[in-house]
Order: structure tokens, then C-alpha cells, then sequence
């Protein structure tokens, strides 16, 4: 053989393997929650890299020109409302149908983002067909119970979400202090993956003094800013309380609250003087955390809260609670501050120093910014895309259907 052919052929780079992976999902975009547009990324992310993603949710009425119907990259099944979110489904048991499709498209594995019936119903269909399975740990449902006077469903719930779990080849969760505790509750085979933020959408570059000016906020006004559901398990009461301390400390204290869920209506008469912009996404919102000052997190409830390192990429410092993305990304004193989460004082006393001056919230925002750089969404997906390459050679998968082409990037 020619030399040198034998060099060409060793320079040319290593073919990618392309895997056929079926995403299921009871929350995707249009709705904005911090899942789907997560689930969204790594959607994206995964079909840029050349990977065939089938993509299982639910119809979301008015925003599916389609009836529900198997398609070649996305299947679109029947929900109901959730109780006290309407504008949320959770799906319904679905195995048989899953069976048949993943039957006739075999995919090489099954990635679910949600633990619902839908959820369920995939993992049941996958084990059946023996595909392996990598599920992720995104909701604190257990815990929420606590908030809806439900407590004494802590165990079956917790119980419930082990069994889950334990059923799948591996178990995500974006923090280690979560890996840790879900194993002290015995869940198998637990592995840590960071989520990204888009550092591109979300810069200090879109603040926008007219927008300021809008909320009721003049040039000296520290602008105190909160994202996310308005819904008890969110503790959104301690806000209030970091407000209204700062603002009887003699503090230009404006509170801008953006989100929406079963408490807004209560808060906006219970609040007068704060500022509630609704439910907003993309462009809007990157305009809105931009504009602001600090950014205020006073949920305990967490799996990890994507709007923290939101926040922090539009260079805001944050006052949160010492636990899940916060506890992960934030240096006490340098770019946020940290309180205990047993002291809910410290919380309102950590916000009102932040907030007494401009200055340092903006020096603060500049280390940040600066801190999730790194937490680019091609990162985490080139992470989850090896680590389904590894499930799926140890799975020993070598079945594949040719009726199922690549999805058009």
C-alpha cells in the first residue's frame, strides 16, 4: 500500500456515531418552565450533532396544527389539565402505543425528562423492548406536597420517584449535594450533569434605561428582580419581607416580579408599589434581567432553578438560599450571597445589604457574569451525548429499523 495513502487515511477524523434516541417530555415550548426549555436545548443540541431525535410530548391545543399523530421526528399524545396549573398537562398512560412505535422504530435509547404518566408509560414500554433507559431527576414534586397542606404525601410520592429511578439505567441530576441526598433516599445508579444557559441571549448588553423607567425606577433605583412561578412552593413571601426591609431602611428599593401561576392575582393586591410584567420569554426576558439590579431567589424547592444562572449571565448578583444551582455556582461575598437554609433572617438581612448599594450589586454582576461563562449548552450536551454512546455500547443495542430516517436539522 502507498505510504502515503497511509498517512491520509490516519489524519482523517473519527466518524461520529449517530444514535436514534426517542426524548420523552410532558412540558416542551411553547410552555415556559425551566424543563422545557431545557429539554429544548438538548433537543437542539443532540439533532446538531447529527443524532435522529424523536421527540414524545404532549399536544398542547391550540399551539399543534396537527392532530395527534405519529410523525417522523415528533409524536404528539393526548393530556389533561394539572390541577391549579391549567395551562400545564400531564399525560396519560400510554405504554401500549409506546410499545407499538418503539417496536416498528426501534430507537437505540430513551431519554425521559419527566416522571408523569407519560413518563411512566415510556419507561414501561422501553424495559418491555429491553432499550436502555437514562431518566433525570428535575422536579421536586415530593416536596411540594409540603406546600398544598399535603404533606403526608411526602413518602408516597418519594417512594414513587425512587421506583422510577431505580428502574432506569442511570439517573441525572445537575448538582452533586442532590446526587447526595437522593442516594442517602437509596436511588441507584445516580450521576451528576450540569444544565447550560445561553450566555449569548442572556448579557449585560441588553440592559435598556427605558424599560427602567416603565417599571417606575429612577437612575439611583436598585432594581430587585424575581423569576419564576408565582405559586407557594416558590416562598415567595420571604421576597416580600427582603423588600419591604430594605424599603424601611430608607433604601430605592423597585421590586419587579416576572412569572405567572395561582398566586398572582393574590399578590398583585396583597404587593402594591412592586412591578408584575406576566409570563416572558427569549429576547423580553433577557431585556428584563439586563435592566435590573438583583436578582432575589427565596425557593427552597429546587432541583437546580435555571434562572439562576440566567440571572448571573446578565451580570446581576444573586441572594438566594445555599442550595441547588446557587450553592453550586455562587461564591459567597464575590459574585451573590448565600444564606442558610434553616435561616430565612439571614435571607432578608443578606438581600438588604445587597441592595443598599448599586455600586457593589454591579461589581458583583461583573464576577458572575464572568463565573458561568463556562456553562455553555454545547458543553453539557457534548456530556450527555457521551455518556448515551457509553449506556448504549455497555446495553449491547445492535437491533435498528431503517423506517426511521434522520429528523431535517
Amino acid at each position: 500500500m502507498n505510504p502515503s495513502l497511509d498517512i491520509l487515511v490516519d489524519d482523517l477524523p473519527a466518524v461520529r456515531q449517530s444514535l436514534r434516541l426517542a426524548v420523552v417530555t410532558e412540558t416542551y415550548p411553547p410552555e415556559v418552565n425551566g424543563v422545557s426549555l431545557s429539554v429544548a436545548r438538548l433537543v437542539e443540541g443532540l439533532r446538531a450533532r447529527n443524532h435522529s431525535v424523536q421527540l414524545v410530548r404532549l399536544k398542547q391545543g391550540g399551539t399543534d396544527d396537527l392532530p395527534p399523530a405519529v410523525q417522523r421526528d415528533e409524536v404528539l399524545l393526548r393530556g389533561l389539565p394539572i390541577p391549579r396549573y391549567p395551562h400545564l398537562k400531564m399525560g396519560v398512560p400510554s405504554t401500549r402505543a409506546l410499545a407499538a412505535l418503539w417496536s416498528r422504530q426501534r430507537p437505540d435509547i430513551v431519554h425521559i425528562a419527566t416522571e408523569g404518566p407519560l413518563g411512566w408509560s415510556a419507561l414501561r414500554a422501553a424495559r418491555r423492548l429491553k432499550v436502555p433507559v437514562v431518566s433525570e431527576f428535575r422536579t421536586n414534586f415530593h416536596a411540594y406536597s409540603q406546600h398544598y397542606g399535603l404533606g403526608w404525601l411526602h413518602k408516597p410520592i418519594l417512594a414513587y420517584l425512587r421506583k422510577f429511578h431505580n428502574l432506569t439505567q442511570q439517573t441525572l441530576v445537575p448538582t452533586p449535594v442532590l446526587k447526595a441526598e437522593l442516594e442517602r433516599w437509596r436511588f441507584e445508579r445516580v450521576s451528576v450533569m450540569a444544565r447550560g444557559v445561553d450566555t449569548e441571549l442572556f448579557s449585560p448588553r441588553h440592559r435598556d434605561s427605558a424599560l427602567r423607567s416603565a417599571w417606575g425606577a429612577a437612575a439611583d433605583t436598585v432594581v430587585m428582580l424575581c423569576v419564576g412561578r408565582i405559586a407557594a412552593e416558590k416562598n415567595l413571601g420571604l421576597l416580600h419581607d427582603a423588600w419591604q426591609a430594605a424599603q424601611r431602611r430608607g433604601l430605592r428599593v423597585k421590586l419587579v416580579v416576572v412569572g405567572d401561576g395561582p398566586m398572582r392575582a393574590e399578590l398583585e393586591r396583597q404587593w402594591p408599589g412592586a412591578f408584575f410584567t406576566g409570563l416572558k420569554r427569549g429576547h423580553e426576558l433577557a431585556g428584563i434581567y439586563a435592566s435590573a439590579d438583583l436578582f432575589v431567589f427565596p425557593s427552597l424547592t429546587e432541583t437546580y432553578g435555571n434562572v439562576v444562572p440566567e440571572a448571573m449571565a446578565s451580570g446581576l448578583p444573586v441572594v438566594a438560599f445555599n442550595c441547588a444551582a446557587a450553592s453550586q455556582l455562587i461564591q459567597s461575598g464575590l459574585d451573590g450571597q448565600l444564606a442558610d437554609c434553616d435561616k430565612p433572617e439571614q435571607f432578608v438581612e443578606l438581600a438588604c445589604q445587597a441592595a443598599a448599594s448599586a455600586a457593589s450589586c454591579s461589581a458583583m454582576g461583573v464576577h458572575a457574569r464572568a463565573r458561568v461563562l463556562a456553562q455553555g449548552w454545547d458543553r453539557i450536551v457534548n456530556d450527555l451525548e457521551r455518556l448515551m454512546l457509553d449506556l448504549v455500547e455497555n446495553h449491547g443495542v445492535t437491533t435498528r429499523s431503517l423506517e426511521w430516517r434522520p429528523a431535517m436539522n
